[in-house]
């Protein structure tokens, strides 16, 4: 419901923030000497209003100019409500003159701001431009502007059209002591300065933009005015009578005239006419006075007039005389009649009993005033001068100054305590604590330009530190030092008493004539007076205005009116009677969480045992007046309960549909810094007046149950329901005004960015990263309360949305109106019954965790709006303070709350087409995206276990949480509850993901035991797939998922399928890694191959031959296209090759050759490993491993000739190499088995390698000496002689064929000796040696001559004349034989 205004205004502090406020200094030297003697002018102060500062669309809106003046120095501060006014403060000092009263004037031109300044000596106009002219632009959306005073030190301020001199007139004693001014519609600027001995003189200087000289103008009693060209002495002067006197000057432009006012010594008006130059009109105040006997003879020293314009009234007059003991205005309205006459009509006279006029003004229709009484306190006060009761003034609640006295609790610390009193954001200002830290420190240095934080630090240090000085003793008890501190902070606390007293002393009121706004203008700062809410109208009234008052807006029925009005006045009573002691207990309670009713109860007891005054039954007496208590109750609480069905504003723009002007200006609309204090301290005011009130009452009624049927008429029924329905209610009310209090006096905290950025993460995990943050307009000033960094940021916008959604934006900004509006609507968003959630989500976007704690902690166990939004807030709180146990118990919490509140719903809101069936689901998905971003993996684990039992019929999302459960124990390491996770995952596709997860991960971790010793229960193909499709596609040594593979089939027995992948791998290896240390693996791949194959029974010992080439069908591998980018067709089914167990040993054999060959020779790896059994022996030959080369021969069953021919090839070139050759032969010499030949004299790698030749003889032998033939060959084609061991060996095998070798290679006397001797064997000489068992004999076995070689010997050597010797010899030989043979034959025959 709208709030109820009253009449009355309450005062409310626009302290500044900033240590002191930065003026500029501009000093004006002129050529003048003080005057002796001079009168010292009491300090002033006064406002100018722009003339559109009540439109929305201006440059100007809520804009206004204060100045005050002390001495000889002028403070000028423009402020703004909408926008900060940059450069807006300067301090203009004429040396040895002093400011008149009403010397200050400010006026606007289209173009310019024109301020006149008058002083006892000079008159000064300082020429400024016009906001509108700096802004060309119609849009201005700067946060900050330029203030007019920005380049005010540009200006020549001695410049003869900038100031004036006054010369003194001849016989003039004493200086002008009062002014005024004003400008023409010509631009002239008009002084109108009182004379000292009566009279008045107008200084005129002509436009600041034209050459001109000064005019002085001497107004007279006789009507008769002389100009002068200067200040020249006037014959007339000494008509003048001292009752002339003018003490208050005031001046207005009519039509083509100006009129200047002059209320005199002699209590009279007088009215001069500047064109005539003629006293149009002369009053005697004194006629308006009743009972004025008496008067005639005092000065009126302390009269005042002031002027007010408007175009229904026209131009009304207020009077002010000073009378003592009863003051009186009279308001007079100037009336013009026939031949340029004018009268004054007489509309009202209003009396005071106020002492000490300050200042009062005067609008169309209102008086106000500020008055100081004896006790130093400022007294405000207006009224309508037409239409008021019995000329009853409407009170002004005035902010009582900070308490003298500091109350400190058994349980608080004495120095928290004061810290928190003296810089809480209502009490004192800046100003004061730096002028009190200062003399406390005696003035031992000048505090400049320090922060309030630093402020803080600085007044603790001086107070622990004198503390420290004075101690003399090194011991005492806590409470000796407890006294001590409390004895210094109690010091330094009654020095910013002074001070702020100092500060707070009234100069000036003003009241703007366009919005109504009204300012009372101070020594130390402006306060701003709001109109006051109708309930806290009757709870701060004064007493002789509440006991008179007959009716309250409030109630429509006047006899439920009169009834609130006397229930009130016993919540007076009972206010006053409350001590400070119970108040304290009674905050405590509060504080604390304990029932307020309870304590309420506790004061009540209180009260009663201490009621001297017979309190209790002066409010039982009242108590039995009110006819219906109920009513007035409800009436009560219905009128401070703010709760709302309608949300507050929204999060829409700014007056949709409007143009883009009107939307930047209302952006802006009570946006600066002085803004933002004032509503939030109005705020803080009104909740600190309820929570008292809202106490009272709950006392009260306590009481009233108490009295029961003595103070009730309806009896039990309304009993019940005072005790049902309504003290609940008042505690309800009372808890929530508390809260409110706390949080509005609650300093925000200053955040680190790494925090910020932390925390925009997390918004944006939550997709809450548009709602009110941090933002770049955030006021430098500190501190900031957090209700008033909740209005900056948020609560602004959408409270002037909801005001100008009901009203036009070209409507004037009404003072009273809108100031009200935006308080009330800011309480209403605040209070936490209210659906909104605006204020916990702002301090959680801000970060402010701590301020958020302690309103969830507050709000808890009597709010039941929002509880899952708190819990939920609460559990990000926890989260940034790293309690991420806490954190999820309340996110659980917050659960069974998703589809009730709406901050809830927004949070769980979701873009995706395809949402979670359930809420609560989209809420757990939110919380866990939330827990894993900020990296609590045991809490995501632990939320997801619960989500999964709201998800019982959702299978998508029971699959997702399984997966994210899986992810973070493997993660974790939590292997086994991993796998647990994955075998319960009910989707097909995420359990295969997982599982493929879950292999890597173990892999790259080498966890393999446990990745092998899962059952896979109905997944062991996917495994297997899945390892193999990892093993064909990785890089072979980088991951060794092949023997993973293979540990997984031996683990589970499965030998053969382990052999097939054993074998696989090897075969990979030697294709893809020719290395050697590739090769020493494949060779271990098929080792264990073959061992895998013996483990099974011989007619199961086989396996398929894995493709060759990376052919392998991956699952999830793209489509293979031609150079068409066509899809391949269908390979060609190849036909399956089967292995068995010799195939497998062969492969095995080759790859140990490959193998040794590396080993011996590394560069020769790159090509062993694909190299076939064939290459393989040349390989092995050429690099002298003949062992390894016979192996391979013997399994793949290959010819050794190979072998024996580079064994022979190598022995040749040893046999001629250097010694260099003979040791790098000792290298593969020693690669190869020698027989164990026990050498009694050292040998040379030669003999060794012929001995290897002979011992590979011996040990391979041939059919037919196949292998010494070609050893011979070989010798022998390269022109070495044969060893005699080789020709031993070989005559004993084949003579026939050493023979044919022998003529192959032309080596006839070899071949001849060859004959003799095999033909000596076959005679019975050395047939041993010839493999010849029994010589020629008649009884031996047929013996055989190569004759066709004899043949080809002979006949060789027959043809050569050298060999005839030869020739013959082997010719007599074979004769000899040839005989023996035929004797032989001849007795075998004749033994037949």
């Amino acid at each position: 419901m709208a709030a109820v205004l009253e009449r009355s205004f309450i005062e409310i502090c626009g302290f500044e923030r900033e240590t002191l406020q930065r003026f500029r200094e501009l000093t004006v030297e002129l050529d003048v000497t003080a005057l002796p003697g001079g009168v010292k002018f009491p300090d002033s102060a006064g406002a100018f209003h722009y003339e559109e500062s009540g439109k929305l669309l201006s440059v100007v809106s809520n804009r206004f100019i204060h100045w005050s003046t002390s001495g000889d120095s002028v403070q000028l501060v423009e402020t703004s409500l909408d926008t900060n006014l940059l450069n807006n403060a300067v301090r203009l000092r004429v040396c040895h003159c002093s400011v008149l009263p009403g010397g200050v004037t400010i006026q606007e031109t289209l173009n310019n701001v024109i301020i006149l300044i008058s002083t006892n000596q000079s008159v000064h106009r300082l020429v400024l431009p016009h906001p509108s002219r700096m802004y060309r632009s119609e849009l201005v959306t700067e946060l900050h502007m330029q203030s007019i005073f920005t380049d005010v030190g540009k200006l020549s301020l001695e410049d003869p059209s900038h100031s004036v001199l006054i010369p003194s007139s001849v016989g003039q004693t004493g200086s002008p002591h009062t002014s005024t001014a004003w400008l023409s519609q010509s631009g002239e600027a008009h002084y109108a300065l009182a004379s000292p001995a009566g009279g008045i003189m107008v200084l005129s200087l002509p436009p600041h933009d034209t050459p001109g000289s000064v005019a002085v103008l001497e107004l007279k009693r006789s009507s008769m005015m002389q100009r002068l060209s200067g200040w020249m002495p006037s014959a007339m002067r000494g008509e003048q009578s001292p009752a002339d006197l003018v003490l208050s000057l005031a001046v207005r432009e009519l039509e083509e005239d100006c009129f200047i006012f002059a209320l005199c010594q002699d209590h009279k008006l007088r009215m001069w006419s500047f064109r005539e130059q003629a006293c149009l009109l002369e009053t005697d105040m004194l006629e308006y006075m009743p009972a004025c006997r008496g008067v005639k003879r005092l000065s009126g020293q302390g009269h005042r007039l002031r002027l007010a314009f408007s175009s229904t009234t026209g131009l009304c007059l207020c009077v002010y005389l000073a009378v003592p003991q009863r003051g009186q205005f009279t308001v007079l309205q100037l009336v013009a009649t026939d031949n340029n006459r004018y009268s004054l009509d007489h509309i009202s006279s209003l009396f005071t009993t106020q002492e000490t006029l300050v200042d009062f003004t005067l609008t169309s229709t209102d008086i106000w005033a500020v008055w100081v009484d004896d006790s130093n306190t400022t007294v405000v006060k207006y009224i309508n001068f037409e239409h008021n009761t019995a000329g009853q003034w409407n009170q002004v609640f005035v902010q009582p100054p900070p308490e003298e006295e500091v109350h400190i609790g058994v349980d608080q610390d004495p120095r928290e305590t004061y810290l928190e009193v003296l810089f809480s954001p209502l009490r004192f200002t800046a100003s004061a604590i730096v002028k009190a830290l200062q003399i406390f420190r005696r003035g031992s240095e000048r505090i400049t330009d320090v922060s309030w934080e630093s402020l803080k630090k600085e007044v603790t240090v001086a107070v622990e530190s004198e503390l420290q000085s004075s101690v003399t003793e090194f011991e005492f008890s806590q409470e000796e030092y407890r006294q001590l501190q409390v004895e210094f902070w109690s010091k330094l606390y009654a020095c910013c008493l002074q001070y702020q007293e100092s500060l707070s002393l009234p100069l000036g009121l003003t009241v703007s004539p366009h919005t109504g706004m009204a300012c009372l203008l101070k020594k130390g700062f402006v306060s701003f007076l709001l109109p006051c809410f109708a309930v806290d109208h009757l709870y701060l009234s004064y007493d002789e205005y509440l006991f008179s008052e007959e009716e309250t807006p409030i109630a429509e029925d006047p006899e439920v009116g009169r009834d609130v009005l006397q229930l009130v006045q016993c919540l007076r009573l009972i206010s006053d009677a409350v001590s400070g002691a119970m108040a304290y207990e009674m905050e405590k309670a509060l504080e604390h969480l304990q029932s307020p009713e309870r304590a309420a109860e506790l004061v009540l007891e209180n009260l009663l045992s201490n009621d001297n005054d017979n309190v209790v039954e002066d409010i039982q007496n009242k108590l039995q007046d009110i006819r219906n208590p109920m009513a007035a109750m409800n009436v009560l609480l219905r009128e401070m309960d703010l709760e709302t069905d309608s949300e507050v504003g929204g999060d829409g723009p700014l007056a949709p549909g409007q143009s883009l002007n009107v939307r930047i200006s209302l952006s802006q609309l009570y946006g600066s810094t002085s803004a933002l204090s004032i509503v939030c301290q109005a705020v803080c005011h009104m909740t600190m007046t309820r929570a008292l009130f809202c106490r009272d009452l709950l006392i009260l009624q306590k009481l009233y149950l108490r009295f029961g049927d003595n103070v009730f008429l309806g009896g039990g029924a309304q009993l019940l329901q005072l005790q049902q329905d309504l003290i609940p209610r008042s505690s309800a009310l009372l808890s929530s005004y508390h809260l409110l209090k706390h949080v509005s006096q609650s300093l925000a905290s200053s955040v680190p960015m790494d925090i910020i950025d932390a925390n925009l993460q997390h918004l944006t995990v939550l997709q809450l990263s548009d709602s009110p943050v941090l933002s770049a307009n955030r006021s430098v000033l500190s501190p900031q309360t957090v209700v008033e960094l909740f209005y900056q940021t948020a609560a602004r916008k959408m409270i002037i949305s909801q005001i100008y959604s009901q009203q036009q934006s070209n409507s004037l900004l009404n003072w009273s109106h809108m100031i009200s509006n935006v308080v009330n609507l800011l309480a209403q968003l605040l209070w936490p019954s209210n659906p909104g959630f605006q204020f916990p989500e702002c301090l959680m976007a801000n970060c402010q965790y701590t301020q958020l704690q302690e309103y969830v902690r507050l709000i808890g166990p009597w709010c039941q709006v929002n509880i899952g939004s708190c819990r939920f807030m609460l559990g990000q709180c926890y989260l940034a303070n790293g309690e991420g146990q806490k954190a999820l118990q309340c996110f659980q919490e917050a659960a069974t709350e998703v589809e009730k509140e709406e901050f809830l719903m927004r949070l769980t809101g979701t873009e995706e087409e395809e949402a979670p069936s359930s809420p609560r689901l989209q809420y757990y998905n939110k919380v866990l995206r939330l827990l894993e971003d900020v990296g609590l993996p045991e809490l995501v684990i632990q939320l997801a276990s619960l989500a999964i039992t709201e998800a019982v019929t959702d299978v998508n999302s029971q699959a997702a949480l399984w997966t994210r459960i899986f992810k973070h124990h493997l993660d974790l390491g939590h292997n086994s509850e991993a796998y647990e996770a994955l075998t319960q995952n009910p989707d097909c596709s995420m359990q295969l993901d997982c599982l493929r997860q879950l292999v890597v991960v173990l892999c790259e971790r080498s966890q393999l035991q446990d990745l092998v010793q899962f059952s896979y229960v109905n997944l062991h193909d996917e495994v297997v797939s899945i390892i193999e499709s990892r093993a064909r596609g990785l890089d072979l040594l980088a991951h060794n998922y092949y023997e993973l593979l293979y540990a997984f089939h031996i683990n589970r027995h499965n030998y053969r399928k382990a052999g097939t992948v054993m074998f696989e791998f090897g075969m990979r290896l030697g294709r893809e890694v020719r290395t050697r240390l590739g090769l020493q693996k494949q060779v271990n791949c098929y080792l264990a191959a073959l061992n895998c194959l013996r483990l099974i029974r011989p007619e199961y010992a086989w396996i398929v031959q894995p493709s060759s080439g990376a052919t392998y069908e991956r699952p999830g591998a793209s489509p293979k296209r031609n150079s068409d980018g066509e899809l391949s067709s269908e390979p060609v089914k190849r036909q399956v090759d089967i292995l068995e167990l010799k195939d497998l040993e062969k492969e095995y054999i080759l790859s140990r050759s490959r193998l040794t060959l590396a080993q011996h020779h590394p560069p020769s790896a790159a090509i062993a490993g694909s190299a076939s059994a064939v290459e393989m022996v040349s390989l092995l030959v050429q690099n002298g491993l003949f062992d390894s080369a016979l192996l391979v021969c013997q399994t793949f069953k290959l010819s050794l000739t190979s072998v024996f021919e580079g064994l022979t090839f190598k022995c040749i070139k040893l046999q001629f190499g250097g010694e260099e050759t003979q040791n790098e032969a000792w290298s593969w010499l020693a690669a190869n088995q020698l027989s164990s030949v026990v050498n009694t004299k050292e040998s040379s790698a030669t003999d060794e390698a012929w001995r290897l030749l002979a011992s590979y003889l011996d040990r391979y032998p041939s059919a037919n000496g196949q292998h010494h033939r070609c050893v011979i060959n070989k010798v022998l084609s390269h022109g070495v002689p044969l060893p005699d061991w080789l020709i031993k060996s070989y005559k004993g095998m084949d003579a026939a064929s050493l023979l044919r070798l022998y003529l192959n290679f032309d080596l006839l006397e070899a071949a001849s000796e060859l004959v003799l001797e095999y033909v000596d064997a076959l005679l019975g000489r050395g047939h041993q040696y010839f493999g010849i068992e029994r010589p020629l004999s008649a009884t031996s076995s047929s013996v055989w001559l190569p004759y066709t070689s004899i043949d080809q010997l002979m006949q060789i050597l027959n043809e050569t004349q050298t060999n005839s010797s030869i020739y013959n010899k082997v010719r007599d030989k074979l004769d000899d034989y040839h005989k023996l043979v035929e004797q032989t034959t001849k007795r075998r025959l004749v033994a037949r």
